[in-house]
């Protein structure tokens, strides 16, 4: 982890469980924490916060039409000085406009801190991953080579009352990961 690229080896690897442990998903930054207990010197910075329209498949998580103005929050998560993810948090407008989730920054104590002062309350996920080529400005900002591939992990969070209130795309170098899939015990059999 953290150590220079060897001969067709990353620059960096770190790790992301999926699904996300209730302790690193409830801390103020799940990439910080997940970082530190991987002995990474993980860093972060804001890139965008405002409006812009859903996509597809962000409309769909928040069941509001594709196009439809959502709050973005896109921040660039870095370990070392190597970017290793892109992650956007998606909100409707409809409920969160003109609160504090709309300041420019990183929200302390977290966004899901603020989520839950505004009166929603976590009722559970639905996570989907793929992996594709990076699209737009994602290869520079990213900074992969020529012919590598990122991996898109869209996590929708829905309230107790099944009322959509999140979704957060992160966009993942693919060589620079390993996504550890834990299985919850007593779910299924060998």
């Amino acid at each position: 982890m953290g150590q220079p690229k060897v001969m067709g080896e990353p620059r960096v690897v770190v790790r992301r469980s999926l699904p996300s442990e209730p302790a690193v998903r409830g801390s103020a930054s799940l990439f910080l924490t997940e970082a530190e207990r991987q002995g990474v010197r993980a860093g972060r910075r804001m890139l965008y916060v405002g409006p812009e329209p859903a996509p597809e498949h962000v409309a769909a998580g928040l069941r509001v039409e594709p196009g439809t103005p959502v709050l973005a929050r896109r921040k660039l998560l870095l370990a070392g000085d190597v970017p290793v993810r892109v992650a956007t948090s998606f909100l409707r407008l409809d409920l969160f406009a003109d609160t504090s989730l709309c300041e420019p920054g990183f929200l302390a104590p977290s966004l899901q801190t603020r989520i839950e002062e505004l009166g929603h309350r976590f009722g559970r996920a639905e996570e989907h991953l793929v992996a594709r080529p990076p699209r737009g400005d994602e290869a520079a900002t990213l900074e992969v080579d020529r012919g590598e591939w990122v991996v898109q992990i869209v996590r929708a969070s829905y309230s107790a009352e099944d009322l959509p209130i999140h979704v957060l795309e992160t966009v993942c170098a693919a060589s620079r990961h390993v996504f550890d899939i834990v299985q919850v015990s007593g779910a299924d059999e060998f």
